[in-house]
C-alpha cells in the first residue's frame, strides 16, 4: 500500500514537472517586441515559452499586469513605474534592468534647436516622468530654466525662465510622431521614433546621454517576484545573443542597461 502511494506521488510530481512553463509578457510594439522575441528564443532553450502580447500605449501593459492578464511586462523605465505605483496603487516591482532609450527632440521645420522662433510650439509626452525628462533636456540645452531643486518629475508649471516663450503641447507619447507637421519640434520616445521611421542618431536635434536614470525594466506583480520562470527570463534577456542583437540592430539608438 505504501509502495503504491509512493509511486503515485512520484507519478503526480513527474506530471507536474513536465507541465510546459509559459509566461505572458506585455510589450509596446516596435523595439521592445523585437528584443523580447530574441530573448524568447533564448528562453526556449531552457524550456520556457514566452508569449509576447503587444500594446499600443503606455497605460494598458500595467493595467493588464495588475489584473493578472500578464505575468510580466517590458516597456517602461523605472521612474515611470514608480509614478504609476504612486498614482494607481499598483503592486508591481522591477526584477531586472533591460535597455535605455535616450529621448530626442525632432523637427521637420528646423535643423537646430537654436532655430526655434519666439513662441515656438514644442510637443512633449503628457505623462509626468517622460514630460519631466524632456524639460530637463531642454534646460540642459539652455532653452528654459526650471524651478531650483525640481527633479525628474518636473512639469511645465516648474518652468521659471522661458526666453523664447516656448509653448508646450502635452500629448500622449504615441501621438508625438504624428504631431511633427503641426509643431515646431516634438520630443519623442525612441521606440515611437523608430516606429515612425525616424533615425534617433541622425534625425534628432538633440538627445539624452546614453547614461541616464531612465533604464527600462522587466516588471512583475510583487507577490510573484520569486517565481523561478522569471529567473530564466532575466537570464535570457541578459544573454550575449540579446546584447548582440541590440548592438547590431539599433547601433546606439538603444543601449543595454545591464
Amino acid at each position: 500500500m505504501l509502495r503504491g502511494l509512493f509511486l503515485l506521488v512520484l507519478s503526480v510530481s513527474a506530471v507536474a514537472s513536465a507541465q510546459p512553463r509559459v509566461l505572458k509578457v506585455g510589450v509596446t510594439a516596435g523595439p521592445h517586441a523585437q528584443i523580447l522575441e530574441v530573448a524568447a528564443r533564448v528562453a526556449a532553450k531552457e524550456g520556457l515559452t514566452v508569449k509576447i502580447i503587444e500594446f499600443s500605449d503606455y497605460v494598458q501593459p500595467n493595467e493588464a499586469l495588475a489584473a493578472g492578464e500578464l505575468d510580466a511586462n517590458s516597456f517602461q523605465h523605472q521612474p515611470y513605474l514608480d509614478q504609476q505605483k504612486k498614482d494607481r496603487g499598483y503592486r508591481i516591482v522591477s526584477i531586472a534592468r533591460t535597455v535605455t532609450f535616450p529621448i530626442g527632440v525632432y523637427s521637420r521645420k528646423h535643423t537646430a534647436l537654436g532655430q526655434l522662433p519666439k513662441g515656438a510650439r514644442v510637443a512633449l509626452p503628457n505623462d509626468p516622468t517622460n514630460g519631466g525628462r524632456v524639460l530637463k533636456l531642454l534646460e540642459r540645452e539652455k532653452l528654459i530654466q526650471l524651478r531650483k531643486g525640481v527633479g525628474i518629475d518636473a512639469s511645465v508649471t516648474d518652468v521659471e525662465a522661458n526666453p523664447k516663450q516656448l509653448k508646450f503641447i502635452e500629448l500622449d507619447a504615441a501621438q508625438l510622431p504624428r504631431s511633427l507637421d503641426d509643431v515646431d519640434a516634438a520630443a519623442i520616445n525612441t521606440n515611437y521614433a523608430l516606429e515612425a521611421g525616424l533615425n534617433p542618431l541622425k534625425d534628432a536635434l538633440v538627445r539624452e546621454a546614453a547614461a541616464s536614470p531612465y533604464a527600462n525594466v522587466l516588471a512583475v506583480r510583487e507577490s510573484e517576484r520569486s517565481r523561478p520562470e522569471f529567473q530564466v527570463l532575466v537570464r535570457a534577456y541578459h544573454s550575449s545573443e540579446v546584447k548582440r542583437f541590440i548592438d547590431e540592430t539599433f547601433r546606439g539608438a538603444i543601449v543595454t542597461a545591464w
